[in-house]
């Protein structure tokens, strides 16, 4: 077996009687003592902390650096205002995702793109193959990233001495010193993702959570609490099959740039968007919990699509699900859980309201 990498609050995480596991070929906490459900209630009510160093940073710099961002993504990235941050995706010439990420513009001739850690090696590979055709310069930045969710993020870091108040949600900030500071997250909550030189993450989360009203949180409630907020996580309800339609993600490409353009998949995308709608993403509150994977039926019995995320809402108190199924289906849903069929009402997503900073 391949020997898993550790992040630089390895250490710390152990002290805190964290229970590891394998995830994106890391060792990572998947809870601590508290348990899964109170880590969730605590980002929810308070504020949790988050190691999410296994995620890859890339800077892109140099004249021709909004040029290989805009043939990567399908946004107008020269448009894009400095200290900005904006969800988008790599497309594959198909219009499947490669992945989704966030890309801040950090200046005029300089990017910086975060990268799920599943999808690491292959992203790279792509920017850098991409690059080669540009004047620009692409760097893997080795670094520490910490998240803090909830509604007492903002006060807990201003307390430390990382006053980020200013930052509204999708903004983002370099304090100096390899520090970048976003206010972003993945839980539906108010907060900030920072990343850091490794040797200042211990320090940080320390001084965080010398502080009651923050927990350290693992990728268990890690998972449930982005569930609940219908946020979709790659390899489950993303793929290289899927088009940002199917997904639910239209709308984070412009509608400039639905009917074709420069970027990798534009044709594709266009013809798909053209045609009509196979497949969608939609939200679920089964009878009881479902795992990604259980098949759905209709009520005549048609296999319609699958259960791509799915557990128990904790904020909520029932179970959530999210699936991809026929876009012509029509409920009710029902879901196979060992054998037999179990009632799957079709839900809005978020199932908790998305309490981000706007102003």
């Amino acid at each position: 077996m391949p020997v898993l990498k550790r992040t630089p609050l390895y250490d710390l995480h152990k002290r805190l009687g964290a229970k590891f596991g394998p995830f994106a070929g890391y060792e990572m906490p998947l809870f601590y003592p508290a348990g899964i459900l109170k880590e969730h209630q605590h980002t929810r009510r308070a504020a949790g902390l988050f190691d999410i160093s296994h995620m890859v940073h890339v800077v892109v710099s140099g004249p021709k650096a909004s040029t290989l961002i805009e043939r990567l993504c399908p946004y107008p990235a020269s448009d894009q205002i400095s200290d900005h941050a904006r969800y988008t995706f790599f497309l594959n010439e198909s219009a499947g995702i490669v992945d989704d990420l966030i890309v801040t513009r950090l200046a005029a001739d300089r990017y910086r793109i975060v990268c799920n850690a599943g999808c690491a090696e292959k992203d790279v590979a792509h920017i850098r193959r991409n690059a080669e055709q540009y004047d620009c310069i692409v760097e893997v930045i080795d670094c520490a990233f910490l998240a803090l969710q909830g509604p007492a993020a903002e006060g807990l870091l201003t307390a430390v001495g990382r006053d980020y108040s200013a930052l509204n949600f999708m903004n983002a900030i370099e304090p100096g010193n390899g520090w970048f500071a976003s206010r972003s997250g993945y839980t539906g909550e108010d907060g900030f993702e920072i990343a850091l030189p490794a040797r200042d993450a211990v320090a940080l989360a320390e001084q965080i959570l010398g502080d009651p009203a923050a927990l350290m949180i693992g990728l268990g409630a890690r998972d449930s609490l982005r569930l609940e907020a219908g946020l979709p996580l790659y390899g489950q309800d993303l793929d290289e099959e899927t088009d940002p339609r199917e997904s639910g993600l239209l709308w984070a490409i412009p509608k400039s740039h639905r009917q074709g353009g420069g970027f990798i998949g534009a044709e594709a995308l266009a013809k798909r968007l053209a045609a009509p709608q196979h497949l969608k993403r939609i939200g679920l509150k089964p009878a009881q919990p479902v795992r990604a994977g259980a098949m759905l039926f209709d009520r005549s019995g048609r296999e319609i699509g699958k259960v791509t995320s799915g557990g128990f809402g904790p904020t909520v108190g029932h179970p959530v699900a999210m699936a991809r199924i026929d876009a012509r289906a029509e409920p009710p849903f029902f879901a196979e859980v060992r054998g037999r069929r179990v009632a799957a009402e079709l839900a809005s997503l978020p199932f908790v309201p998305r309490s981000y900073k706007r102003s």
